[in-house]
């Protein structure tokens, strides 16, 4: 069975992962190398266990965490459904169960707002762990006078907690933003796309999403 150490420690994903983070560099992308795979693989597989998902359905969440962004090394256009024929073939060389493949590529093929879809548990933990990493520190650019909206609007992002309550019955994305750097409607004219998805999400999983900025209740 392959586990999640099999997926982290392997030298041909890692330098896939580095590699797709490289070219979102030069495109002026946000960071998603090790530390936003990471978190979206974390923050994935503790949202099926807190839901009280089986451990495997879990893990192959935090399998899909980790994996989801490989197909940026081919181009950020179509990267969901390039990273998903990526996947397939690494795991299926790695010799893991088909049918647990296809969980993860239909994850992985459907993390990506333009064309995605909560298609099972996997896909849904995938999706509101992605959408929910907004942060500081993920912005490149140091130079605060040339930001663009989508620096502006991470940036300005001091705090960023996806959270279920303990009915079970929501899950809440908790933001703090400094309005200084950007209007918390700037946040919508680019996330709400993002926001309407992880409400989709949230419905396959039987729960309520809101979202909450500066501790008012905006979705």
């Amino acid at each position: 069975m392959i586990k999640f150490d099999d997926i982290k420690n392997s030298s041909e994903i890692q330098v896939y992962i580095k590699k797709a983070d490289d070219s979102l560099s030069v495109l002026g992308y946000t960071e998603h190398s090790f530390h936003h795979v990471g978190k979206v693989a974390q923050q994935a597989k503790e949202l099926l266990d807190e839901l009280k998902f089986d451990e495997r359905t879990s893990e192959l969440a935090r399998i899909a965490g980790y994996m989801h962004d490989i197909g940026n090394v081919v181009n950020r256009i179509d990267h969901a459904q390039t990273g998903a024929i990526m996947a397939f073939r690494i795991l299926d060389n790695m010799g893991m169960d088909v049918s647990e493949i296809a969980t993860v590529i239909s994850a992985i093929g459907n993390h990506d707002e333009s064309t995605a879809v909560p298609v099972n548990a996997v896909a849904a933990a995938l999706i509101l762990a992605d959408k929910s990493d907004v942060r500081r520190s993920r912005v490149r650019n140091i130079d605060f006078a040339t930001f663009d909206i989508h620096d502006r609007v991470n940036y300005s992002v001091e705090m960023s907690k996806l959270e279920l309550n303990e009915g079970k019955s929501e899950v809440t994305l908790h933001l703090t933003i400094d309005t200084n750097i950007c209007a918390v409607m700037n946040y919508f004219e680019i996330f709400l796309e993002r926001m309407l998805l992880c409400r989709r999400a949230a419905d396959y999983l039987k729960l309520k999403f809101k979202l909450v900025v500066n501790g008012v209740e905006l979705l």
